[in-house]
């Protein structure tokens, strides 16, 4: 039977495996919506546009397939605008859906036509496809290139837009094809290429295998331990790839913030990178760590773009293809006899476990205000295991990358545009891929929370299993710390300060989630335990001290490092 144009849309995410959808319905979604909780998708409609797209991200993080978001026309996507930014630098495969008035309201010459804007020109710098449905009849094959755009190559989103002529009409079409017939699937990597990569690896001394945000989001980590014990070597966290993989926790580094990471590199005579650009925060994979042994040292990059082979530095085998279907060929090359593991592995994994346990015992306590880094500590030993990691904040994530004592499976944070206040979307998108059966902890700064606060309510309302780690100091830490680096100290500090006294645990409270107020070292362990226990989504209000929160952030000499040029 003839199906409307957004039932054809639905049966199209619907072959991708796709479910869930964000936004706040316009009038030319509304159908759409109906239907789409009629056949059992979560639909989520959260209170901003861009909360919507940013809850999408976190679904595409979290699933490994493309996710979908929708914005009102105008307006609506006008907010949308800083998730369509962060999803292209995030690499996130997200399909924006936008609503428009129909055509004909574009093609005429009128002044004060309200609620209208030319959409697509705007967004199509910021995506890798954009198209307008103009006709029926164009449906299957834009939606189809949206999809092929976002999951080919580098991962990044596209924009559809729904002028409302379209709407109801009616189309006779096949029934959705799989992916596999209209896009590259599981794309592998030449056999000769492979069979180098395994040569080499089996012939390196001290390899590396270096883990970026690509394995987490493409949910390879099973295939990526199978081959790392084959390898028998170390695993080095970019910024982007602090999920730790199940099984490989003890002998995984964060590159930058670990000793053990540091040596490994440095002695590396062979880097095998996977899931990463090679970006600023790994120097390029040349600067700093790596320079040492550059000369010596193999490099092995599997990637799925090949216009990225080579551009931040030479590389000497290429496996270009989906990690997914790459990482098990090089393991199935490798044989069933696992290397010798370097004689220093077992050394790095102990040192690492006692630098883990030092900064345990030497954050600073018995303080209150509490300490930033005592607040990760306690925070990060009751984390539940089996838990989902949010991280938000500019001061608060710099503490998290070196205090925190968790390692966790799941990290989601806006690592590489910067983006605060996506904490809070992120936690509940990626609760809502979870289905809510996973506890998630967001840790974040209270300036970076009040930017979607609303999304307590979302929570609150899905009844999401969410609890919400959140430092106060009534400040921009990290800016503060500028200012007093900058003019000294004493100095006037301009636009980084607001109102003392707002109690974020009753703001939570009004939302219907569970609060929890804190001020001391010793009941932040206990206020997290009970806001879990709660069965509700909770914020746990942590008081901290805003000298220590803006001057001794750790390691932050390391993340200037980060900034190659253009930074002061």
């Amino acid at each position: 039977m003839p199906v409307k144009v957004y039932e054809r849309i639905l049966d199209l995410f619907e072959a991708e495996g796709i479910d869930t959808i964000f936004g706040i319905p316009d009038p030319n979604f509304v159908h759409l919506f109906h239907l789409a909780e009629e056949r059992g998708w979560n639909v989520v409609a959260p209170h901003h546009e861009a909360s919507a797209g940013f809850m999408a991200e976190a679904v595409a993080r979290m699933t490994g397939k493309a996710a979908v978001c929708i914005g009102t026309l105008g307006p609506g996507m006008a907010n949308m605008a800083p998730a369509v930014q962060c999803a292209k630098v995030e690499n996130s495969p997200v399909i924006f859906l936008g609503g428009q008035r129909a055509r004909i309201t574009e093609q005429r010459v009128r002044r004060g036509r309200i609620q209208f804007v030319k959409q697509s020109g705007l967004f199509e710098p910021s995506v890798k496809y954009a198209a307008s449905i103009e006709y029926a009849d164009q449906t299957d094959e834009i939606v189809r290139e949206a999809l092929r755009k976002a999951l080919t190559g580098t991962p990044g989103p596209a924009y559809i837009e729904y002028p409302a002529h379209v709407i109801q009409e009616e189309l006779d079409v096949p029934p959705a094809a799989p992916p596999e017939r209209y896009r590259l699937v599981g794309q592998t990597a030449g056999a000769e290429r492979v069979a180098e990569a395994a040569r080499l690896i089996g012939a390196a001394k001290q390899p590396v295998i270096l883990v970026g945000h690509g394995v987490h989001t493409s949910r390879s980590g099973a295939s990526v331990r199978a081959l790392a014990e084959k390898m028998a070597c170390p695993v080095v966290q970019t910024s982007g790839g602090t999920s730790y993989i199940a099984g490989l926790e003890d002998r995984t580094f964060p590159y930058g913030f670990s000793p053990s990471a540091v040596d490994a590199v440095v002695k590396s005579d062979l880097c095998l990178a996977l899931g990463t650009e090679l970006g600023e925060p790994v120097h390029y994979g040349r600067g700093r760590h790596w320079a040492e042994n550059e000369a010596d040292r193999t490099w092995i990059l599997v990637e799925q773009d090949p216009e990225a082979i080579g551009v931040n530095r030479p590389i000497d085998v290429p496996l270009v293809g989906d990690l997914r279907a790459v990482v098990p060929q090089l393991a199935e090359a490798l044989g069933d006899t696992p290397r010798e593991p370097s004689p220093e592995l077992a050394g790095w994994i102990r040192e690492d476990a006692e630098r883990l346990a030092g900064l345990a015992d030497s954050a600073p306590s018995g303080m209150s205000p509490v300490h930033p880094a005592r607040l990760v500590v306690e925070a990060t030993k009751v984390f539940p295991a089996d838990g989902i990691m949010v991280r938000d904040g500019g001061a608060t994530t710099i503490f998290q990358w070196t205090y925190s004592q968790a390692k966790p499976h799941d990290v989601i944070w806006n690592q590489n545009f910067g983006h605060l206040g996506t904490g809070l979307p992120y936690a509940v998108g990626a609760s809502v891929a979870d289905g809510g059966r996973r506890p998630v902890m967001l840790v974040t700064g209270d300036s970076s929370f009040m930017f979607h606060i609303a999304e307590l309510e979302t929570a609150a309302r899905l009844n999401l299993p969410l609890v919400c780690v959140v430092a106060v100091d009534y400040a921009w830490g990290l800016e503060v710390g500028v200012y007093k680096r900058t003019f000294g100290q004493g100095s006037r500090e301009t636009g980084v300060h607001w109102s003392t006294g707002t109690r974020l645990d009753k703001v939570g409270e009004g939302f219907g989630c569970h609060g929890e107020y804190v001020e001391r070292d010793e009941d932040i362990a206990p206020a997290i335990k009970r806001a879990f226990a709660s069965g509700r989504t909770a914020v746990v209000h942590v008081a901290v001290d805003p000298k220590a929160n803006s001057e001794e952030m750790p390691s932050y000499a390391e993340f200037r490092t980060w900034y190659a040029e253009g930074m002061q």
